[in-house]
């Protein structure tokens, strides 16, 4: 039998549970910022990791998709 290694529903979860208490006490004013400043940090992550990468690695999904 398999065992599980990796919980993507508890992942998520938590996720939600820590985002949830990060904006309990925002305005809808500070909850936008939070979610626009949150956005660019990812695209920075997501750009950062693209810079080091070829682009004839199989492993990354096509651009476009």
């Amino acid at each position: 039998m398999k065992t599980k290694t990796f919980d993507c529903v508890e992942m998520k979860r938590k996720g939600s549970l820590r985002i949830y208490k990060e904006t309990k006490s925002l305005t809808l004013e500070q909850k936008v910022a939070y979610w626009r400043r949150k956005s660019e940090e990812a695209a920075r992550r997501q750009a950062a990791r693209g810079r080091g990468q070829a682009k004839s690695d199989p492993a990354q999904p096509a651009s476009g998709l």
